[in-house]
């Protein structure tokens, strides 16, 4: 196994790399899936500790604030440590503590184990991607990413579902500790699937000093557009469960709900980085933005069948903007800054998602959440604003 100049493993080839790749993917399904069927368990969790909106939202951002605060220090001690060692530590501590939330008593120990479960999932992301592009030459490290980032969305299209289908034959407390089971197994595949030389450092940051070139006021501006981005969709996705069982949608019909509007999510990533490298920042943000706003506020007035039939449509518009924005981070970052860059990025609009549900929560505990969800449609749109402004920094190409 030889050993590059600046002291980073070489990555190996064929086999090897599938074996990255798939222990990488595996993490992935299972963390943001976790994220996500966190949506099913909250109408579940209101009415046994009969919660307000604002506790409900509390709930999630235990788990998502824990997340994004940890990014990058998870990397850093991926780093010391490597990165599959951090990957399945951090795995295990997630399916743990959802085994743990199966026995709380109360909010305050729901909190607490929420809490953790966000802790470890806060190395997938920078350890998955790390590990990913180390093991993927040139362009093949593009498109091993994206299928990477795919894999995300099908964990969110199945653990909704899958955590419906246990909840109509469980209780809530033993459907947890199933899905804590899932979670240990996975943190065992990603262990057997990794190859030896996965645990390679992450290529070495540029010197402190060092001028990047091309140096530009952009990346700030591209974080302030994901944040925005990611509370919106954050704050949407806390009211919808709820606006859903307002229109007749059983536990099961909202883990369907939510699976078709990941369904949608995952068409979303996938179109909307092509069309991001055609169209520009700003045309493909004002279209994906525009259709999320209008999806939402659609669902509104709907009766529930039909509520169903937007829901894909949706969710193009929805997640289809993140795949534009993570896209044009490279565009604006030199290689060796990418991987810290990518964690400044993560942590931004992972803590975006987590900051917003409490306060979002208060308002509709006072204004109900028709007027919650209406204003969150409206918010949205701030983004296309913020894309006018940074689209002329950005590169020729991407604007081509």
């Amino acid at each position: 196994m030889a050993t590059q100049p600046d002291g980073v493993v070489a990555p190996a080839g064929g086999g090897q790399e599938r074996r990255t790749l798939a222990a990488a993917a595996t993490a992935h399904v299972l963390h943001d899936g976790y994220t996500d069927l966190l949506y099913v368990l909250l109408p579940v969790w209101q009415s046994e500790f009969a919660l307000g909106y604002a506790a409900v939202g509390a709930l999630r951002s235990s788990y998502t604030g824990s997340m994004a605060a940890l990014q990058i220090p998870a990397s850093l001690l991926a780093e010391r440590c490597g990165l599959v060692l951090v990957l399945v530590a951090g795995t295990v501590l997630s399916g743990a503590a959802f085994a743990l939330a199966g026995i709380s008593q109360g909010l305050p120990s729901l909190l607490t184990a929420l809490l953790l479960g966000g802790i470890g999932a806060s190395v997938q992301h920078p350890v998955g991607a790390s590990l990913v592009s180390g093991a993927f030459q040139g362009a093949r490290s593009r498109t091993a990413l994206g299928i990477y980032n795919f894999t995300g969305d099908l964990g969110k299209m199945a653990m909704p579902v899958l955590a419906a289908l246990i909840l109509m034959v469980l209780s809530w407390r033993a459907a947890l500790w199933v899905l804590g089971g899932i979670g240990l197994l996975c943190a065992a595949s990603v262990l057997a699937l990794a190859p030896a030389n996965a645990q390679a450092r992450p290529p070495a940051a540029a010197a402190p000093g060092a001028s990047p070139p091309g140096a530009c006021p952009a990346p700030p501006r591209l974080l302030a557009i994901a944040m925005l981005d990611s509370a919106g969709r954050s704050g949407f996705l806390l009211f919808l469960p709820f606006l859903l069982q307002a229109k007749g949608a059983s536990i099961t019909g909202i883990g369907a709900a939510l699976s078709l509007l990941f369904v949608g999510g995952a068409t979303g990533k996938l179109v909307c980085g092509y069309l991001g490298a055609r169209l520009g920042l700003l045309n493909t943000v004002l279209l994906t933005e525009g259709l999320t706003a209008a999806g939402i506020l659609a669902l509104l007035p709907l009766p529930l069948w039909a509520a169903l039939l937007v829901m894909p449509i949706l969710g193009v518009g929805l997640n289809g903007t993140s795949s534009v924005l993570y896209g044009t981070v490279p565009e604006l970052v030199e290689p060796q800054r990418r991987t810290r860059a990518f964690g400044v990025f993560y942590t931004g609009a992972i803590a975006a998602s987590a900051a917003v549900p409490p306060g979002l929560g208060l308002i509709g505990d006072r204004f109900g959440i028709t007027i919650a969800i209406a204003g969150i449609a409206f918010a949205i749109l701030a983004t296309v604003p913020l894309s006018a402004w940074l689209a002329p920094m950005l590169p020729a190409p991407a604007r081509a």
